[in-house]
């Protein structure tokens, strides 16, 4: 996933993104230059080598055809063919320049374009190189060029006044180009920041929730051994105390206890099996969704659930990993603590699918989230539990490609886990009998 991240990085920042900067450039540069080339030739009835300038403008547009066809491929947009597609501009460019009165020539300024441009997605050495081209160009320039014919005298433009219109007009040209090109790239720093700031973050609530599943893993090991001890002790202490009805009650509902420890550990040790072998199970939404609510059912005897899923949505076959099922639990336990808040135990779940999404909503009855706030996960009301429910939900969603949505409505708060089918959905074909 990292390798992905910083690949699309590159495709918004680096040699691809100036690469598709400079063929949209490049296809302004040729209109605007055959625009300039045929109004000094035809309108001003300026002497100027009109084939060769049609030949490096002709020249420029099979190459631009070239670097489109490129852009295309699905191999990586390298740094070196950057800098080719920077060179074979700059030499264009001053091919049409040497024509055209060289360093006289008052858009010898759009020299500076492509160094400005690859300044900001190259490296160091290939910003040199570029800027070692364009200055040996200039350099060039100056001593061997074609100076430009003096304007027919009937013209309504002068040498002076041709010049200073020239810089004009280079000067809004670099000014657009500068100003666009710069606020795309503050506008992509600061979504890059953005994403940055997401992805620290989310380690640090990995690196949280890593803690706690090794703290967990250390304690449901070292728990094994006295609930043996007691499991093998209670049955004596019953024996030994038949006579004594209360205290024969009271050992019993201990032993219920112990036993229902006992099972929660054997489940998490399968959990976190599951979890290694990344192998996910296999369920209709219906009996992954019923599995849920019997085992929340035995957590929270005292909630009141509300189920509304549709027919069609039932029958959609999951191939659900191991922490959905507890990501799932954990949102209906956190929505009855927020009821509780109004002394209400009612809660609703609402499965339904979306166009390619399946979402599970969970809304309670209790006081929401802060109007004065952001909705944010873990700005509820709850004040007991853990506080990582909502934390461990949320990692699953985003493991899963999918999201988790807080919201308030006219009667309290909802939580909607929003998985994309493309994920969860098991395509391939079975039979009905390989659903457990």
């Amino acid at each position: 996933m990292e390798y992905r991240s910083r690949q699309a990085q590159l495709q918004r920042t680096g040699p691809a993104a100036l690469a598709r900067t400079l063929a949209w450039l490049r296809l302004c540069a040729i209109s605007g230059q055959s625009l300039a080339v045929f109004f000094c030739a035809l309108w001003m009835h300026l002497a100027i080598p009109l084939l060769p300038l049609l030949i490096g403008i002709g020249a420029l547009a099979i190459f631009s055809v070239f670097a489109a066809w490129r852009l295309t491929q699905p191999a990586p947009m390298r740094e070196w063919e950057t800098i080719v597609h920077v060179a074979a501009d700059t030499l264009v460019l001053g091919y049409l320049l040497y024509f055209t009165g060289g360093a006289s020539n008052p858009f010898i300024m759009l020299l500076l374009v492509p160094i400005a441009l690859s300044a900001a997605a190259l490296s160091v050495t290939a910003v040199l190189t570029i800027a070692t081209l364009a200055g040996v160009a200039y350099l060039t320039l100056l001593v061997w060029y074609v100076p430009l014919p003096e304007p027919p005298q009937d013209a309504f433009i002068g040498g002076i006044a041709l010049y200073i219109a020239g810089m004009g007009v280079n000067f809004v040209i670099s000014a657009l180009l500068l100003g666009f090109f710069i606020n795309t790239l503050a506008r992509t720093l600061r979504v890059q920041q953005m994403e940055v700031q997401r992805i620290r973050e989310r380690a640090l609530r990995d690196e949280g929730i890593l803690a706690i599943a090794t703290q967990a893993a250390g304690a449901a090991h070292e728990l094994n051994t006295p609930l043996s001890t007691m499991r093998t002790l209670l049955p004596e202490l019953r024996r030994d105390h038949a006579q004594d009805q209360a205290l024969g009650e009271d050992l019993t509902l201990l032993q219920d206890q112990v036993d229902r420890c006992r099972t929660i550990l054997r489940e998490m040790v399968a959990f976190g099996k599951a979890q290694l072998s990344q192998e996910p199970e296999r369920f209709t939404v219906l009996r992954f969704i019923h599995g849920c609510l019997e085992r929340f059912q035995l957590l929270r005897p005292e909630a009141e659930l509300t189920l509304d899923i549709h027919e069609d949505t039932s029958l959609i076959v999951l191939r659900t990993p191991p922490g959905l099922r507890h990501a799932l639990i954990n949102l209906l336990n956190n929505a009855v603590d927020a009821s509780s808040l109004k002394q209400s135990n009612a809660v609703s779940l609402t499965v339904r699918q979306q166009g390619g999404w399946l979402e599970l909503i969970v809304r309670d009855h209790g006081p929401g989230f802060d109007e004065d706030t952001d909705i944010a996960l873990g700005l509820s009301h709850k004040l007991t539990g853990l506080g990582i429910g909502l934390a461990l939900a949320e990692a699953t969603a985003e493991r899963l490609d999918g999201e988790l949505i807080a919201d308030n409505y006219d009667d309290g708060a909802q939580m909607c886990l929003r998985l994309p089918l493309a994920v969860v959905e098991a395509r391939d074909p079975v039979t009905p009998g390989a659903f457990r």
